[in-house]
């Protein structure tokens, strides 16, 4: 299963452990599929993300979670990787 498709299935904090280590495991296999592939690139994105992922979620037609969800932590972790 592609890594943006099991984000929906993430609900607990076990499911977000394991989705952390599909990241790993891809970034590993893939380096150059990520647009920030360590962890300084990673980090800005991360927060980048965070502060605009309010209109990504209005994009959607969707509410940011309030409060934040395991899946929302691991939407946060796989937009990191690519946003830019």
């Amino acid at each position: 299963m592609k890594l943006h498709h099991r984000i929906e299935s993430i609900r607990t904090r076990q499911d977000l452990a394991s989705f952390v280590r599909a990241l790993r495991a891809d970034v590993q296999e893939h380096p150059e599929k990520w647009e920030n592939a360590t962890l300084d690139p990673f980090l800005e994105s991360m927060a980048a993300w965070i502060d605009d992922m309010d209109g990504c979620f209005r994009n959607r037609g969707e509410l940011v979670p309030e409060p934040p969800t395991w899946r929302l932590f691991g939407e946060i972790l796989y937009a990191a990787g690519i946003y830019e």
